[in-house]
């Protein structure tokens, strides 16, 4: 190492090369006598140094990308490396990979508290670190943070500003478009395109790591682009912009997955669940994105089974008026009449009709699909549905009459839950 680890003049001279990022890698390289590379939280190139031969394909390839390859970080996941660096604030050690072309490595982690900013990875090769050195690149992490923090709180007042504003948006305490224009040019924070609100809750509690590994994976998803994002108890509130021109919908779905997927192999968690209200374009309809999927995270706890693959609020059908139509049928006593007589005649006669009626509409109609549902040949389906119609006087043909009924069995069902 050419300087002592705790020289002051040189933290002093690091201060100034860290005011811009142009050699700060060629800077720490000198330091530590070996190549850097140092990366946002998205494992884009911020600055590398220069390298002399025998570098490693890893290296090479992301320098010509300006990105870590997916091959690499994948392999650093099963290999347990980037769960150490999101965790901890010390540098990680990192013995050669072969099958991802990577060669020895040092790395630590850019953060403030919990989030991550960023990565140093210094490629050792043969070369050993002291562990004065170790502390040593600890501090020079802190240092980088610095210009980390300057680049991305630009024109941000405070965290606390920044949260107070996502808030409003949220609870809709601030609906003048001019004035939330004003303000997220002031934050910084760009409100332009096909905007959503995206809610990831968690059932364990929350804790610092678990943070720790939600912010990160709001950065390095790449299906949406993560605008603004908050913890508010056991939920993970982002608000998302769509950025490909594939279906929105579809990219949606497939970030609610990808992150649910991560997260829980990750830290080993259970019963996470995700769901993504309207898409708008509109800031003002953030709100209503907002209080769209929490409506739907609240109705697949009612009825886990029949909405376990939905994660959309265009995606809930009848379901999004579920809860409207029960309490104005409690408010007005109703009670279907058709239901009521096969009630009535089960009693009696010791049958199942309502419940033969509620797996044949449930299955879409379909004879043999429901038959097979209850464990009854087709011809008893037959036999039974023929009964049901005689009984109750329900015509099956009549598709207003089955709707109604569909609806009532629905509501039915979350009254028992």
């Amino acid at each position: 190492m050419n300087n002592e680890p705790n020289d002051p003049e040189l933290l002093k001279h690091l201060n100034e090369v860290f005011k811009s990022t142009d050699k700060l890698a060629d800077r720490i390289g000198e330091i530590f006598e070996c190549p850097i590379t140092i990366e946002d939280s998205n494992h884009h190139i911020v600055s590398y140094s220069k390298h002399k031969e025998n570098i490693d394909e890893a290296r090479i390839a992301t320098i010509m990308n300006r990105k870590v390859p997916d091959k690499v970080i994948n392999g650093l996941w099963k290999k347990g490396v980037m769960p150490k660096l999101i965790d901890s604030d010390e540098p990680v050690i990192i013995p050669q990979i072969a099958e991802i072309g990577l060669g020895n490595r040092v790395a630590v982690s850019i953060r403030e508290k919990n989030e991550i900013y960023g990565f140093i990875w210094a490629h050792t090769g043969d070369k050993t670190l002291s562990d004065e050195e170790l502390q040593f690149l600890k501090e020079v992490a802190k240092q980088v943070k610095k210009l980390f923090l300057k680049h991305h709180n630009r024109n941000r007042k405070s965290k606390e500003h920044y949260n107070d504003f996502f808030w409003k948006l949220l609870t809709g305490d601030i609906h003048d478009t001019n004035e939330i224009n004003r303000q997220s040019k002031q934050l910084n924070i760009r409100l332009e395109g096909k905007l959503a609100v995206v809610v990831i809750r968690f059932a364990d509690e929350v804790t610092e790591q678990l943070e720790k590994h939600a912010y990160y994976l709001a950065e390095t998803q790449m299906q949406v682009q993560v605008v603004s994002r908050i913890f508010d108890d056991k939920e993970f509130i982002m608000l998302v912009r769509h950025v490909k021109e594939d279906d929105p919908s579809y990219m949606l779905v497939d970030f609610i997955n990808q992150f649910i997927l991560r997260i829980s192999k990750q830290l080993k968690l259970q019963n996470v669940n995700g769901s993504a209200g309207s898409i708008y374009e509109s800031t003002r309809n953030i709100k209503d994105s907002y209080k769209q999927a929490l409506q739907v995270l609240d109705l697949k706890g009612k009825f886990s089974k029949e909405l376990e693959e939905t994660f959309l609020y265009e995606d809930l059908g009848v379901y999004q008026f579920i809860e409207e139509l029960f309490e104005i049928r409690k408010l007005n006593h109703y009670q279907n009449k058709y239901v009521e007589k096969l009630r009535a005649y089960d009693k009696k006669n010791q049958t199942s009709l309502v419940h033969t009626l509620n797996m044949y509409l449930q299955c879409d109609c379909n004879v043999y699909q429901a038959a097979k549902e209850i464990i009854i040949h087709p011809n008893t389906m037959n036999y039974r549905l023929k009964r049901i119609r005689e009984v109750s006087d329900l015509d099956l043909k009549d598709p207003n009459q089955k709707i109604n009924i569909y609806l009532d069995f629905m509501i039915q069902n979350m009254q028992e839950r």
